[in-house]
Parts: C-alpha cells; structure tokens; sequence
C-alpha cells in the first residue's frame, strides 16, 4: 500500500473526529483533492506540455471551470481557455469537402466526448478512487484504523456505498463482516439522528411546537443535503469552519 494514499486518509479520519465536525471523511479527502487540483492547473502545472495537451483535450466541466473562474489566477486560465479553443475548433473543422455528412458525425462525437469530459475531474478521480481503496485495506492491516472509522461522524451516502463496495472487493469475509457491521452502526445511528431532526425542523413551523426548542434541527436541511449528496462543493463554508486542509 502506497504512503502517499496512506497519510491523507488517515488524517480525514482524524480531523473529522474533532467536536462539532459534520463532514464525511471522504468528502473532506475530495475537497482536499479538488482544492489542490484547481492550485496546480492555474499554477505551476499550467506551462506543462503534456497537461496543457490533456486539458486542449478533455477541458473542464462547469463546476470546475466556475470555481477557476472565481480564484483570482485570470491570464493562466485565460492561456488554457485560448490552446483549449484553438483544439475544439481543429476537432470540429474536419474535412467539408464531398464528406459533410461523415464530418458532421465526427463532430457530434467529439462534442459529446466534450461535453462528459473534465481534466480536474480526471485527475481527482485517479487519487481519489485509490484513497477509498487504501481506507478498505487500512481496516484490514490496521486495527488502530478500526476506531478511527467508528468515531468518525457519518459517511455520505455516494461515498459510503463505494467504501462498502471498496470493502467488499478487498477484504476476507470475516474482516468484511466486522467491517460491515460498524459502518452499517454508524450510519444507521447517524440517519436516524438526520431523519429526527429533519421531521423536527419541518414540526417547528407548526404554531403547536412554535415555542418547543429546536433542539439540533436548525440546520436539519444542509445536514440532509451533504448526507444524501457528498461532496460536489456543497459545504464549502462547513469544510472553512473546521479548516478543511485548503491551505
């Protein structure tokens, strides 16, 4: 198992244990990877021949190209929007002699490829798929790991069903079935908490519970959505209030 995967999965765990933490611990490696992603390609990776061929070809999807557009870094996006261009027109030139209807059809592929394609997703997909990997074989090398896993405060629901699955390709039956059943503990054990304190937020607009506590459902609803939802740059200002590693 590779160190480089090694450490920054056990330091999600480690941070998301922290009181008052509502991230999932593969979220907050995502948004760790993503962060870092958007610093190189607008950085030092930018001038790189075979990046800037990778990103002429796959481009960015709107997610990231918006969360580029919103860093301060303009010429560096502005020199790969100009190559990127300048690749998609080439694509879509094509030969217009006695082939129209061929080109055409080259055309609409190219664009549809395009269109489902993004160079930072690629790259975050490459490390992240490896970290979800490295923290199924932890649990079966590292009995430390097994607390770290417990104690953590849910998964998501789109990163705890890869974990399961990482798991499940992975580990022996028996450590898959002790694995099993803490995760399924745990996130048992935190729906149920969400379900209660949802039905509880929407009871408080009710006159009859005006005056009742609320309790922790005031945030019921942005709970839900990271909960149902994962990562995809939901909890930017959650991932700002426990310092998710984006320096």
């Amino acid at each position: 198992m590779e160190q480089i995967y090694t450490i920054p999965v056990n330091e999600a765990f480690e941070k998301v244990q922290e009181e008052g933490s509502h991230i999932c611990p593969f979220c907050l490696m995502y948004n760790r990877l993503e962060a870092n992603e958007l610093d190189l390609i607008l950085g030092a990776s930018m001038m790189e021949p075979d990046v800037r061929l990778k990103t002429n070809e796959l481009g960015f999807c709107d997610t990231h190209l918006g969360m580029m557009f919103g860093r301060p870094k303009r010429l560096p996006l502005a020199l790969m929007l100009e190559s990127h261009l300048d690749q998609v027109a080439k694509d879509l030139e094509g030969n217009m002699g006695m082939f129209i209807a061929k080109t055409g059809d080259n055309a609409a592929k190219r664009l549809d490829r395009l269109e489902h394609s993004c160079y930072v997703c690629e790259r975050i997909e490459y490390n992240f798929s490896r970290m979800i990997e490295t923290a199924a074989l932890l649990w079966q090398s590292d009995s430390a790991f097994h607390d770290k896993v417990k104690k953590a405060p849910y998964f998501c629901l789109p990163h705890y069903g890869r974990f399961i699955r990482a798991a499940k390709d992975r580990l022996s039956k028996k450590d898959f079935a002790e694995f099993y059943e803490a995760v399924h503990a745990l996130e048992t054990a935190y729906f149920d908490e969400l379900r209660g304190d949802v039905s509880w937020f929407c009871k408080k607009f009710d006159y009859r519970y005006e005056n009742e506590p609320w309790g922790n459902a005031k945030d019921a609803p942005e709970r839900a959505r990271l909960f149902l939802s994962g990562t995809l740059h939901v909890h930017e200002e959650e991932l700002k209030k426990n310092d998710g590693g984006l320096t």
